[in-house]
């Protein structure tokens, strides 16, 4: 199966959506990056650099910048949506006014929607249900792919035809582009490891040992399965890409914005402080209330959800959460096995 892909639309000039929008330049296919703010887009275009996210990082010399959205996504055939999440709906209803119902939409924000519960895909879907539509999830931090450090992402979808045409636009030889065919799964997944980065910071200013930070990640991979299971996400997906390699990444690194959130926490600092302090949106915030209230309802077992949630938004001492945390039900490791 093929398919040709001429022009590729970015929308969104944060750090993802610059990183994208180069390799997709660099890879010979013309791309336009929309950028929001008119001088912002007209600085970049002007000095070939996004210096609010990554100061010396060349920008392919095709790559074309601009805040006119109608002219960046004018005749593509891909549009990669790199806004937050807050951001989705606005755009979406610009794009149901002019696109084509050819154009492929790959989505790449790592929030959920607290109505309804509602993964980003699904709010593309709602305003253009006649477009196909993928997901893009992966360990992808922006600052390693913009250093050509060797990167794997995950594009899931139903569609075979936006799984080529992601694989096409964006595959180089240190970017590979694996296929899935479980968007929900690995939206759920991309929104969930968020909340749990955030914990991992906490831990990570705390100088907690090894042993600790294992334990923390592998609990955190058993209640993103556990509500995968409940919601109806199949659990294999967690331990891909999407899943296990993203919770990961964004455990473990400080370049991870969420991650970054928690150890300001764990500093001492409020939750708006910590916000401030990045500068940048870190998903996981909104997420955690919307997870917490969901796994409530459903009586989903989510320990680590429950503490931060009354961390932050309870002032509860972060002693007393560890420490409910190992004197809780010793449950069972593995919930969720694969039947032969």
């Amino acid at each position: 199966m093929t398919t040709h892909i001429s022009k590729v639309a970015v929308l969104g000039g944060g750090s993802f959506g610059t990183v994208l929008a180069n390799l997709v330049a660099g890879n010979g296919i013309s791309c336009t990056l929309w950028m929001r703010d008119e001088a912002r887009a007209a600085e970049v275009a002007l000095t070939r650099e996004n210096t609010s996210y990554f100061p010396n990082y060349p920008l392919d010399k095709r790559l074309v910048i601009t805040a006119d959205f109608d002219v960046a996504i004018e005749s593509a055939d891909l549009i990669i949506m790199a806004v937050p999440s807050a951001a989705y709906d606005t755009v979406c209803q610009r794009l149901a006014k002019t696109l084509g119902h050819h154009v492929v939409i790959i989505s790449t924000a790592k929030g959920i929607r607290s109505d309804g519960f509602r993964m980003m895909s699904e709010v593309i879907a709602e305003y253009l249900p006649k477009n196909p539509i993928g997901v893009l999830s992966g360990p992808n931090l922006a600052k390693e792919i913009a250093d050509g450090q060797y990167t794997a992402t995950l594009v899931a979808s139903k569609d075979d035809s936006v799984i080529v045409a992601a694989q096409t636009a964006l595959a180089s030889s240190t970017f590979r582009v694996y296929a899935g065919d479980d968007p929900y799964g690995a939206e759920l997944a991309g929104a969930l490891k968020n909340i749990y980065a955030i914990i991992s910071g906490i831990a990570g200013s705390m100088q907690l040992g090894q042993n600790t930070v294992s334990m923390l990640i592998t609990r955190s991979l058993a209640e993103m399965t556990r509500l995968a299971y409940e919601l109806g996400a199949e659990p294999m997906t967690f331990m891909g890409l999407a899943g296990v390699g993203d919770l990961f990444v964004t455990c473990t690194s400080p370049l991870s914005r969420n991650y970054r959130v928690g150890q300001a926490l764990g500093e001492g600092k409020t939750l708006e402080q910590a916000v401030k302090e990045i500068g940048q949106t870190a998903e996981g915030v909104k997420t955690l209330d919307t997870v917490y209230r969901l796994a409530q309802d459903r009586g989903v077992r989510m320990p680590l959800v429950e503490g931060l949630y009354r961390l932050i938004y309870k002032n509860a001492e972060i002693s007393e959460i560890i420490t409910s945390l190992m004197m809780a039900q010793q449950a069972n490791d593995v919930e969720h096995k694969v039947k032969s």
